[in-house]
């Protein structure tokens, strides 16, 4: 094999693998979260987790963040409805949103996607709304379910 033979051979098999590199890096990966919230649990799947309301979120807004889940205390009082649970993960991209007790809402601090404290999407970028989770009250102890 001649230099000049080798070199052009040499040369469509280097470009080959560099455009399959191009086209692999710039495919859409399935990693990223869903709509359903990446990790959070799917509905019907049973308890989440639980909080001593003794010793945790006793404060309106404060929160507990688990299992890919965020709860809130949004009012005063020992019951459900002073409590909300959405999927942690914002539907846009990911990132974990924030509660602003403030405002009453939660904020991604990503691209500054605003939800309700029912997950509704208030202000985009993100389009779909946050997963809801039940919250229910025994005792003192609140229990999040999917």
């Amino acid at each position: 094999m001649e230099r000049q033979e080798f070199l052009s051979k040499l040369g469509i098999g280097v470009a080959a693998v560099c455009v399959g590199c191009a086209f692999a890096s710039c495919s859409k990966s399935n990693n990223g979260p869903s709509s359903s919230g990446g990790n959070a649990p799917a509905p019907g799947s049973g308890t989440v987790f639980t909080a001593d309301l003794n010793t945790e979120l006793t404060s309106v807004g404060q929160n507990k963040v688990s299992n890919g889940v965020i709860l809130v205390r949004i009012a005063a009082g020992n019951v459900a409805s002073s409590f909300t649970a959405v999927q942690v993960a914002c539907t846009h991209e990911g990132t974990a949103i924030n509660y602003n007790t403030g405002q009453g809402i939660f904020i991604c601090p990503n691209h500054g996607s605003e939800f309700s404290t029912n997950g509704s999407v208030l202000l985009g970028p993100a389009a779909a709304n946050l997963q809801k989770y039940n919250v229910s009250i025994a005792g003192n102890i609140l229990t999040v379910t999917a």
